[in-house]
């Protein structure tokens, strides 16, 4: 079964890799795809990302868990991507249940990972930048 799951993954924590070691248990390929450069730019601010796609991709190729690594610069391309591999299944983080996920559509089921109370790289970010 191949599993896939996508995401910003900018700076890693126990809930990106509780998230993998979940998403792995469910098949026996993961597939993860991240948001290029550009892409968290645009939708997160000019700050982010901390760490560059490259170097984001080397780290998450690393995990025993992830058996591939794609980078995606849209939501048509993420949407490609997913209709390429046609998943078994999508991981998605439970916020967001209720929103539009793109590329749902080709995957045969979505399901929703809940998130790790204490764990975002938002609050990571926040923390510091408070200082």
């Amino acid at each position: 079964m191949i599993v896939f799951t996508n995401g910003c993954f900018d700076i890693l924590h126990r809930g990106h890799l509780e998230l993998f070691k979940y998403a792995k248990s469910l098949g026996d390929i993961l597939y993860v795809s991240i948001d290029s450069d550009r892409k968290i730019k645009e939708d997160k601010g000019h700050l982010r990302p901390f760490n560059i796609e490259e170097d984001r991709k080397f780290i998450l190729e690393s995990i025993r868990y992830i058996d591939n690594v794609f980078i995606f610069d849209s939501e048509k391309d993420l949407e490609r991507l997913i209709k390429t591999l046609n998943p078994d299944i999508m991981i998605v983080g439970s916020d967001w249940k209720g929103r539009r996920i793109i590329g749902a559509p080709f995957a045969k089921e979505v399901r929703f990972f809940e998130r790790i109370d204490g764990y975002s790289t938002t609050k990571i970010f926040k923390c510091f930048s408070d200082r």
